[in-house]
């Protein structure tokens, strides 16, 4: 076992030396206002396997990043901290975040949807009707926030931890919920917890739990068997299974962790919740489902 910790953490260093390295980089080189081309990055500066996976996640955390921001001001009222986006991107250099939003500021293909504070370079205010407009990210924004309560929950089929596969199917006819998260997410940290305690209790009046997990989709550096021992430490008993790009569309894009859709018997969403939430909140989902 801790043969098999070692040879994690070394793993782990790795990836943060070569985004280190990446994030450095940008952070010397770009200009504001000067578009960054990633092609030639890739072709002339990064030429190591590492370094080129930070880059392509970069560059993928890049488009994403406009749908959790309206995402998360839809569901908060508020806007996202910096904090909160280097949460749910997974980023781990400091000033990551501010320089992707500088990156992302310079290039045309972006919709002009916030404005920063010029001294913390926090954001202040999106535009939510900005990126609903934009042709990139407009469709699936709108699918996302137009409101999930009363609609059929979308049909999936996915690969669960074992290799089974796992479809929307065999869950007919039972309430049960779907929840969106990914390894060391810091909310679903605090909401895997509730989950457990929940299921526990009304799992034996047939309420059941497929928990979707994004670090493929989110290209984040765990490996299977980091997320088996994840789930072996927890003694999470419900459905695993590897979100795909299929689900995650069919979901409305899911772009904010964690996201949970609670579903009774007739397979109706009955309840649609967007980050942490309270225990009292999740049972009240649970027991709806149960009516």
């Amino acid at each position: 076992m801790l043969h098999l910790i070692l040879l994690l953490a070394f793993g782990a260093a790795q990836e943060t030396d070569a985004e280190t390295r990446v994030v450095e980089y940008l952070r010397a080189n770009v200009k504001p206002g000067q578009p960054v081309v990633v092609s030639r990055l890739y072709n002339e500066v990064f030429t190591e396997p590492a370094e080129r996976a930070v880059l392509n996640r970069l560059f993928n955390s890049f488009f994403k990043l406009p749908l959790f921001a309206a995402q998360h001001q839809r569901a908060s009222s508020r806007p996202p901290t910096l904090a909160e986006i280097g949460e749910q991107l997974g980023f781990r250099v400091p000033g990551q975040v501010a320089l992707l939003l500088t990156i992302m500021e310079a290039d045309p293909r972006m919709p002009r949807f916030l404005e920063r504070d010029v001294a913390s370079g926090e954001i202040v205010k999106v535009d939510v009707d900005a990126i609903l407009a934009h042709p990139r990210f407009g469709k699936s924004l709108e699918r996302t926030i137009t409101g999930w309560e009363d609609r059929p929950a979308p049909a999936f089929t996915a690969e669960s931890y074992d290799g089974r596969s796992v479809s929307s199917e065999s869950l007919a006819g039972k309430p049960h919920l779907v929840y969106f998260w990914f390894t060391d997410c810091p909310p679903c940290l605090k909401t895997s917890p509730l989950l457990l305690e929940l299921h526990r209790d009304y799992a034996p009046r047939g309420f059941e739990v497929v928990a979707a997990n994004a670090d493929r989709v989110l290209e984040l550096p765990f490996s299977d068997e980091d997320r088996r021992a994840y789930s072996a430490k927890l003694g999470i008993p419900y459905t695993l299974v590897h979100l795909n790009p299929a689900m995650q569309e069919a979901y409305g894009a899911v772009s904010i962790y964690p996201t949970l859709f609670f579903v009774d018997r007739k397979g109706t969403i009955v309840r649609h919740f967007v980050n942490f939430q309270e225990k009292p909140t999740l049972e009240a989902a649970i027991r709806l489902t149960l009516e």
